[in-house]
């Protein structure tokens, strides 16, 4: 009975089981959509605390107020009509919710832009959305004013969420807000919408390059839930996120709150000192966090009144096995539930039973309905190792491989929005017969004895830190217009005591030129946003460069930024000095014993 509960509760996260519990005949033909059942919540429970964020409390009645006047304002403007994407770049706050649920009852959608992201960047960003509108939180005004003639020159309509604004070509857009009708929108503005159509447009670097537009649908929103319904969580729960709403976990959050009718604390930004005081604060019973969160926490002086809270359940991912140890013991007995997935990705994974650092358990049925496979990967040539009749081999159990899930028709892979050439990148043809298509995850992941399923490392051109995820391409193209830099090698290495991997870049120096460390300080920093900048600099004669000339990462990977056994000149990034320093055994030593934190 065990093993068939297992099973059930597997194939629940999968598309197939979305298919059968909601009903997909009658939802498409009512497109019954996450603002439907938000609008329901308004009428049973009008005065229920919707969102909470700092001394503010909002009802489901009042977010159904805001997003009206939203949605008006949009319309009245003329510049957003029914179809249009509208690109939101704000941080956590209760206008992301209102804005967004405004454009969706107006049959729009959103592309949530990470508000750390600058210049070439932002504009990328925008752009692969198809957005013509840009609405943008009135601390990021100095970013917009950086690429507005561009925007401009694309007859891009620019609002600031203000109640005034003097910069010539930006309008201001919380007064058009407030001057708005409250009144029910018709449902009939929607009507473009199915369960296929795009909700909202997030971004992921995937692997390799740019950050990527990915096209959530409504019908995902939904899958979104489940992964918290199936944790237990109820309408009488209080979830606490910190996360960014731009990222898919944060804006999971936002719309399996909707989904349990229950209450979301927002916070803008995360800040380890005052997590628990904010969960007593606000009676917090579950928890959002991404690995590196739960480090920061552990990581803080104790406190007497450390257990003193009602958190029962931590839900997210990237959390290691010892860092989840240390968070149960010293927290308290909360219960932590690692789920498994990419934005992009047409398959998700829930650690139901708890096994400490797990992110789920394979199963012969769930693997049948929906199949997935480990297969072996070579790391230096950055590709699946084939057999001599050109398939891809499965791992050993215990083998790290690399995770890999095949496209059908109840899995689908969207790709991304407006760039066929890297959502063919993600596909791996011809796995194990001819003509099959999976969807290649980046991810390194290893079974165990027991099935349990562990997150291992990933592969490519990106690595993770600070639960952002980096772009080796981008950060190289930043640090090689300095002009003291030939140019740059980028890649991410692993610093003891910390989650994912830091950057690092090795570079060569044009011909006669010495080292400008201010200078490529002040590019990185003003290109860069600050967990992408590059914590190390390694000065290099020349470029170790493979057969194709694609540089050589591994053995610099595994070399990382030992003073005490690198011959090259080692550089860090001090921010108080705004300079990068040379990096010596001492400084080292401190890093490891961690009395300098990076």
């Amino acid at each position: 009975s065990v093993l068939l509960l297992h099973l059930l509760l597997l194939l629940l996260i999968t598309p197939l089981f979305l298919d059968h519990f909601f009903s997909p005949v009658a939802y498409m033909q009512t497109n019954y959509l996450i603002v439907d059942l938000f609008l329901e919540r308004v009428k049973t429970q009008p005065h229920k605390p919707f969102i909470r964020f700092k001394e503010e409390t909002f009802t489901y009645q009042d977010a159904d107020v805001h997003s009206n006047k939203a949605a008006r304002a949009f319309l009245q403007s003329g510049a957003v009509r029914e179809g249009d994407t509208v690109a939101l770049f704000l941080a956590n706050e209760p206008l992301f919710p209102w804005l967004w649920l405004g454009l969706v009852k107006i049959g729009c959608s959103a592309a949530f832009l990470n508000y750390n992201i600058r210049s070439k960047s932002l504009l990328h960003c925008f752009s692969c959305s198809g957005a013509k509108t840009l609405v943008a939180g009135e601390e990021l005004q100095d970013a917009v004013e950086e690429v507005l003639p561009s925007l401009l020159e694309q007859q891009v309509t620019v609002f600031i969420l203000t109640d005034r604004c003097k910069i010539a070509g930006v309008q201001s857009f919380q007064d058009k807000m407030k001057q708005a009708s409250s009144e029910p929108l018709s449902k009939e503005l929607r009507s473009n919408l199915t369960l296929q159509s795009p909700a909202a447009y997030i971004y992921t670097s995937g692997t390799t390059g740019l950050p990527k537009a990915v096209a959530v649908s409504h019908a995902k929103l939904w899958g979104y839930c489940l992964i918290m319904a199936l944790t237990g969580v109820t309408s009488e729960d209080v979830v606490y996120n910190s996360l960014p709403l731009y990222h898919s976990a944060g804006f999971l959050g936002l719309m399996a709150g909707i989904e349990r009718g229950m209450t979301v604390v927002l916070r803008s930004k995360f800040s380890a000192s005052q997590f628990w005081d904010d969960c007593r604060k606000y009676d917090v019973t579950v928890v959002q966090y991404i690995g590196e969160i739960v480090r920061y926490l552990c990581n803080q002086p104790q406190k007497p009144n450390d257990r003193n809270h009602k958190v029962r359940l931590a839900l997210g991912n990237g959390l290691r096995a010892d860092v989840w140890k240390d968070f149960t013991r010293r927290f308290g007995n909360i219960e932590v539930r690692e789920f498994y997935g990419a934005t992009e990705g047409n398959l998700a994974m829930l650690n139901y039973s708890g096994k400490m650092g797990a992110v789920g358990r394979d199963y012969f049925l769930h693997k049948w309905l929906f199949p997935y496979a480990l297969i072996k990967f070579d790391i230096e040539k950055g590709e699946p190792v084939r057999d001599s009749s050109g398939f891809c081999v499965e791992v050993a159990k215990g083998e790290p491989g690399l995770m890999v899930t095949k496209i059908l028709a109840s899995a689908p892979f969207s790709g991304y929005a407006g760039d066929l050439g890297q959502t063919e990148k993600k596909k791996l043809r011809d796995v194990f017969t001819k003509g099959d298509v999976y969807f290649n995850t980046g991810d390194l992941l290893r079974i165990d004895k027991d099935n349990f399923m562990y997150f291992q490392d990933r592969t490519g051109d990106t690595f993770r830190w600070k639960g952002e995820n980096v772009a080796t391409n981008e950060v190289a193209d930043v640090v090689s217009v300095a002009d003291s830099i030939e140019e740059a090698n980028v890649y991410g290495v692993e610093v003891p005591g910390h989650e994912g991997r830091i950057g690092m870049a090795a570079v060569n120096l044009r011909d006669g030129q010495k080292f400008d460390s201010t200078a490529v300080f002040h590019q990185v920093e003003h290109f860069l946003p600050s967990y992408a900048r590059p914590r190390f600099i390694r000065i290099q004669g020349s470029m170790d460069v493979t057969g194709t000339f694609k540089y050589q990462k591994v053995k610099l990977v595994k070399e990382g930024f030992n003073p005490n056994e690198i011959k090259d000149p080692l550089y860090i990034l001090d921010e108080k000095e705004k300079n990068y320093i040379p990096l010596t055994p001492d400084i080292f030593d401190s890093i490891l014993a961690g009395k300098i934190k990076i």
